[in-house]
């Protein structure tokens, strides 16, 4: 039977947290009908124990004390009218609310209708009770996804110590948070709500969430995710989401929403399932003029049953995102995730996506008479007293002399900056011009195509730091593995300078590059790319890829850094910062397609070929509850294959080589 059979309610759709609270009437409505559900399945298979009892007691009468008593019919009476009920219930609630779902509710209906006007009692009992102990099996055995689900709110059903404002803590739960609130986390804690780190420094088990599976590092201005685990030190954070907004609430929702999902077979069954019910009535009408069979005719009535095939999609898909969310991948919906499978091509940004988005230092120059660790250790001196960007990279690039007292320091606006030590040392670090306005020559500019800082003390000309945005150290190995997943056609898109873009393109075996250009411009590229017959893989990070990323045939955006624009345009997120999960996301996606085809063709074959045999009244005297039983054990063939993809793991991926 279907996950949904013998009910026409939809799924509840719950929440996380405060939005959990934050229902609207239908939401409160679906979430009552999910409890009647589980309450009326419980009712059914009492109902199907107690029916299989006074099966027993007749059977054992009829053999064993007197064929001749009235009490074997009683009994099997009495069973028969125990399971009929919800059968018909069932049966006219899907009339009212059509789908395909509803088709097996009213073929097992007529079928046990037809086992009462042919004075089958044993049939009209067995029949519904194997179909109702089978869709309990199938809703125990649809991969645990109520139970993994319920798992993931786990993750965040305890308490956190919220900060008040005159200094003291309480301990609070989820619901109780609130975006602003400021908490305390402790080594230990769990995280209950996304946020940022205002002050600490810590380790972050990631491993529930991204799939990070060693602990990252993180500091003030650092993001923190619901469910995570703070493993170390103190942290005080910020909450910047809460509930369904937090990347573990999406990862909740679109689970939910996987059980809805369809393949195209299962679509065009619905389309025509008013025909398809009237198919097999002729089919199973034509059977019993045939062979005056009615065990036959029952039989194709419960052969026909199509609960493999819309089974398919939901226990696969569901299967697929969770296991994505294990690797730090972030799906928005069961479709994109069929998508994925077809994308031929690859359309990426530079900037923060295939670079690392910071400047750092790339090579020195430096003049005769200082050594390059002399220049280093200046450089990173100077750098620390400037905000700037460039100054912050030189910073980075080696330890700061501690030889040097700064009394003065002044910064000209893009020029750089000039400072004066106690001892009356001037030191100038910048572009050419702030040299010149000095009267210092700084001498012949090297060939380089990104920021490029001289410094001089004392009028004297020390040498020059070149600086560039350097490819990410997974780059290469994960354009590769997209070439040899098909995706050989790669373009570099970019409003950085042409020079720079053919850099860094060259570095990664990317042959075409679109450079500077603009927002707008980006997607005109991607809607070429679509013109000449492609279906482009967009990845990008910032605004200016927003309407790229929509308009591709597939949007991924760089969670770790990506702006909320381009998160929220992508059909994808990359939780944790590595290219390489692309080729992840396109193996998963292709692995769950075939798992489905796979599925829907064991299920449109096996019932065709239990149909054929119960036609010909092939499955014995008891065809109907013998096509009962292979149709169920069909479709937990079918959930058990989908149980395969819980088996995909690319979760440890090893250490990225730099460029």
């Amino acid at each position: 039977m279907s996950a949904t059979s013998f009910s026409s309610a939809p799924n509840a759709t719950r929440g996380l947290g405060h939005h959990a609270q934050q229902t609207t009437a239908s939401d409160g409505l679906g979430a009552l009908m999910s409890r009647a559900e589980r309450w009326t399945m419980g009712t059914r298979l009492v109902l199907a124990m107690v029916a299989c009892w006074l099966l027993a007691i007749s059977l054992i009468w009829k053999y064993v004390v007197s064929a001749t008593s009235a009490v074997p019919d009683l009994a099997a009476t009495g069973a028969a009218l125990l399971v009929a009920t919800p059968v018909l219930s069932a049966a006219l609630a899907s009339l009212r609310h059509p789908s395909l779902h509803g088709l097996t509710d009213q073929l097992v209906a007529v079928a046990m209708l037809a086992s009462w006007a042919s004075g089958d009692l044993l049939t009209a009992a067995l029949l519904p009770i194997v179909m109702i102990v089978g869709h309990v099996l199938e809703e125990r055995s649809l991969l645990g996804s109520h139970e993994a689900i319920r798992a993931l709110e786990r993750l965040v059903d305890t308490t956190t110590l919220r900060l008040n404002p005159d200094g003291t803590t309480e301990a609070v739960t989820t619901t109780q948070l609130a975006v602003g609130d400021k908490v305390e986390l402790r080594a230990g804690d769990r995280v209950l709500a996304d946020g940022i780190v205002l002050h600490g420094q810590s380790s972050l088990d990631m491993a529930s969430l991204t799939g990070e599976s060693v602990p990252v590092e993180i500091g003030p201005g650092d993001r923190v995710l619901a469910g995570t685990i703070n493993l170390s030190g103190v942290l005080t954070a910020e909450v910047t989401q809460i509930g369904q907004e937090t990347a573990l609430g999406q990862i909740i929702a679109l689970m939910e929403v996987a059980e809805e999902a369809k393949p195209p077979l299962t679509r065009l069954l619905e389309r025509y399932a008013g025909r398809y019910m009237a198919l097999i009535m002729t089919i199973s009408a034509a059977v019993w003029f045939a062979s005056g069979s009615t065990s036959a005719m029952l039989a194709v009535l419960v052969a026909s049953c199509p609960c493999a095939v819309v089974l398919a999609a939901p226990a696969a898909s569901i299967a697929a995102i969770a296991v994505a969310a294990r690797h730090g991948i972030l799906i928005k919906g069961t479709a994109f995730l069929e998508h994925l499978a077809d994308v031929t091509s690859l359309i990426i940004d530079k900037t923060g996506t295939l670079t690392t988005g910071r400047l750092a230092l790339h090579r020195t120059v430096v003049q005769p008479g200082i050594t390059e660790s002399e220049l280093l250790s200046l450089a990173a001196t100077l750098g620390g007293l400037s905000t700037h960007p460039v100054s912050r990279a030189l910073a980075r690039a080696a330890a700061p002399s501690s030889s040097y007292a700064f009394e003065a320091v002044q910064e000209q606006h893009g020029l750089g900056l000039r400072a004066t030590t106690t001892s009356g040392e001037i030191f100038l670090m910048g572009r050419p011009a702030l040299l010149m306005q000095e009267d210092i020559d700084p001498g012949i500019t090297p060939e380089h195509d990104g920021p490029m800082v001289c410094l001089s003390r004392n009028g004297r000309m020390l040498g020059w730091l070149l600086l560039s945005d350097s490819p990410r150290p997974e780059a290469p190995e994960a354009m590769q593995g997209l070439r040899e997943l098909g995706l050989s056609r790669q373009t570099l898109l970019t409003g950085d300078r042409r020079a720079v873009a053919m850099r860094t393109a060259s570095e990664l075996g990317i042959e075409n590059v679109q450079a500077e250009v603009l927002p707008t411009e980006k997607m005109a590229c991607v809607l070429a790319e679509i013109e000449q017959g492609q279906r482009p893989l967009v990845v990008g990070d910032g605004i200016n890829d927003a309407l790229a990323l929509r308009a591709g045939a597939v949007g991924i955006a760089m969670g770790a850094e990506g702006t909320d624009v381009a998160l929220s345009s992508a059909d994808l997120v990359l939780m944790q910062s590595d290219l390489r999960r692309l080729g992840t996301a396109i193996r998963l996606s292709r692995r769950c397609r075939r798992t489905i085809q796979i599925n829907v063709a064991m299920g449109v074959g096996w019932t065709g070929i239990l149909i054929i045999c119960a036609a010909f009244n092939l499955l014995g005297p008891q065809g109907a509850v013998m096509a009962a039983v292979l149709h169920n054990a069909s479709t937990l063939a079918g959930l058990a294959n989908a149980g395969r993809l819980l088996r995909f793991d690319e979760t440890r991926l090893p250490p990225a080589k730099s460029v």
